[in-house]
């Protein structure tokens, strides 16, 4: 890595995704202002989602990255910086922003992420990276910075519209799940989290999560945070249509809703708990379904898997957030 006597950042953006010359003559201006030297500028492709243009960034000095982009640049660029020391910024765009969503940074205020490069705190995140095993037994190792999963979650995923999804965002996961659930059947997986019993269920996905928050202020992990060196598992295993009724309850109704109150926390720990939803926590899980099943990683899909080993690298990547964020949950 190349060393320089003054500061240079550099920008690694979708161009899909932004006003490109807006937000290079934002980054421009705010370097000089900085003191910093010209930045660099990198833009992402079909064949390059982020992550090589962040290793010349890092290869060429860079002394910060920021990252404009949906969330699969945003998990492209992290799992090049993970490990790196240098900070990384992220300037929401895109339609998810789930890891921005998730340590509340500012959506719609551009100028305030890139000035958090120059002259901002800094947060070490943890990191998840998952190997995945191949029907055929190869395997590949990828990073996740919000959450992975196995099954019923990774086909909605697969069979989301993709125009769909650029037109309305996010929603256009609705079109994904009508065409995945008449088709969803439970298939039966062993899995085993650092420190708790080996299981075995029937089950419909399983998730493995750094972050906790969905769009729409839906909570389907409440207490996950992304710097506990632990990832947050949920087994769901809905018995019916009415399994999927308690599935629904559990996350848009008692974690979004009823746990914000007091009130509402004393009527959860009265309520008799239903299977429908598991969950578990710790720094490893090993995941093995009788068959291959489609995989996701932070909104993208990752092809089919008959293993997954997931583990969290505690604060591997260092975020630049603004001055004084507070992040919750911490």
């Amino acid at each position: 890595m190349i060393q320089a006597a003054h500061p240079r950042a550099a920008l690694v953006y979708n161009p899909t995704k932004v006003d490109a010359k807006a937000l290079r003559a934002s980054v421009s201006a705010q370097s000089k202002t900085a003191g910093w030297r010209r930045p660099l500028f990198f833009e992402t492709t079909v064949d390059d989602l982020g992550g090589d243009a962040a290793g010349r960034a890092l290869d060429e000095g860079a002394n910060a990255v920021l990252v404009a982009g949906g969330d699969g640049t945003v998990r492209a660029v992290s799992q090049t910086m993970a490990g790196s020391g240098v900070p990384l910024a992220i300037v929401p765009s895109g339609t998810g922003n789930l890891l921005a969503r998730n340590i509340k940074l500012p959506l719609n205020d551009r100028e305030t992420m890139i000035a958090a490069a120059f002259a901002g705190d800094r947060l070490a995140i943890d990191v998840g990276w998952a190997t995945l095993t191949r029907p055929g037994g190869e395997t590949e190792r990828h990073a996740f910075v919000v959450m992975g999963g196995l099954g019923l979650d990774a086909a909605m995923i697969a069979n989301t519209n993709p125009q769909l999804k650029k037109t309305v965002g996010w929603v256009a996961y609705v079109d994904g799940a009508a065409r995945s659930l008449p088709m969803a059947k439970p298939f039966r997986v062993m899995y085993q989290v650092e420190g708790h019993r080996l299981h075995t269920a029937r089950v419909q996905s399983v998730l493995f999560a750094n972050c906790g928050s969905l769009p729409a202020g839906l909570e389907l992990i409440p207490e996950a945070s992304v710097a506990d060196g632990a990832m947050d598992i949920v087994v769901f295993q809905p018995k019916g249509p009415f399994g999927w009724m308690f599935v629904w309850r559990r996350v848009a109704w008692d974690n979004s809703v009823l746990r914000r109150f007091r009130t509402g926390r004393r009527i959860l720990a009265l309520r008799t708990r239903d299977s429908s939803v598991r969950y578990s926590k710790g720094p490893h899980l090993e995941l093995a379904a009788t068959d291959a099943k489609p995989v996701q990683l932070d909104g993208d899909e990752f092809g089919e898997a008959v293993k997954v080993d997931a583990r969290i690298a505690a604060g591997d990547l260092l975020l630049a957030i603004p001055k004084g964020h507070e992040v919750p949950g911490l």
